[in-house]
């Protein structure tokens, strides 16, 4: 029974990435018309930040079900496996579906946006391919330890769960709002996220080989600007701190042992 703790965990982190599937799908957006021009306006749906929350519930018990495994001392090839199938629903396909919605309401804001076909949000879910893809090769390379070879489909998935709150909760910055819900800045955001997961960039895992400051140097730092970065930016510390965790991941290559 203890060898299935871990899996316990790991299912955890499957059901809230379908939980936030759920809750995504349920959003809507308000429309707004005034006069005899077209004016529109947006609300964050509470469903779409509660969606996004559920990924960062997945993130927590994802990381917990690796804690529990060393733990109990017991290790698996199905375990491993389980991950990556949890990790492609949580961190694939809800993301995926978050940045629908956020393309659906961008073009919702313009003029005649009700009519546009689907075909301009299915561009959303190359992100989810391209995380399927990054777990499978994964899952074949025995060699990423202390380091990866392109950047982990849960910190993709974090950063596009970031969205939604920060456009619900604020950020304490002007005008952030009307730049997450630009159309062009969301495909560009998908294409740049999916190249990244399936590139072989060396990036830090965020495993301490010892005590010691200068082993451990950039993911120090990274820590230090998470902390400073979610104290004055609110939720708009996420991006912040992943575009910080790619730079120190290319200063600091020599530390990126594979």
């Amino acid at each position: 029974m203890t060898k299935q703790i871990p899996n316990l965990f790991t299912l955890a982190n499957l059901v809230f990435g379908c939980i936030a599937i759920v809750l995504a799908l349920q959003t809507q957006t308000v429309i707004i018309y005034t006069g005899e021009d077209f004016s529109s306006s947006f609300d964050i749906p509470e469903n779409l930040s509660l969606a996004a929350l559920c990924l960062y519930a997945a993130a927590l018990v994802d990381f917990l079900d690796g804690f529990v495994a060393r733990m109990c001392k017991v290790s698996s090839e199905m375990g491993k496996q389980l991950d990556s199938l949890a990790d492609v629903v949580s961190f694939g396909a809800a993301p995926g579906v978050i940045l629908y919605q956020l393309l659906r309401m961008s073009y919702m804001r313009e003029e005649n946006g009700m009519e546009v076909s689907m075909l301009w949000m299915l561009p959303a879910f190359i992100l989810t391919a391209a995380a399927a893809y990054r777990l499978a090769k994964f899952n074949l390379d025995t060699e990423q330890h202390y380091g990866f070879k392109g950047v982990p489909t849960p910190a993709a998935g974090l950063l596009v769960a970031s969205l939604p709150l920060i456009l619900h909760y604020g950020s304490g910055m002007i005008n952030v709002n009307e730049l997450l819900v630009n159309k062009w800045l969301l495909y560009g955001l998908i294409l740049v996220l999916s190249w990244l997961m399936v590139s072989n960039l060396p990036i830090l895992a965020m495993k301490f080989k010892d005590l010691t400051i200068a082993n451990n140097l950039p993911r120090v730092i990274l820590v230090v600007i998470g902390i400073l970065s979610a104290v004055f930016l609110k939720w708009l510390a996420v991006p912040v701190i992943f575009i910080a965790y790619i730079i120190l991941s290319l200063a600091f290559k020599s530390k990126t042992s594979t």
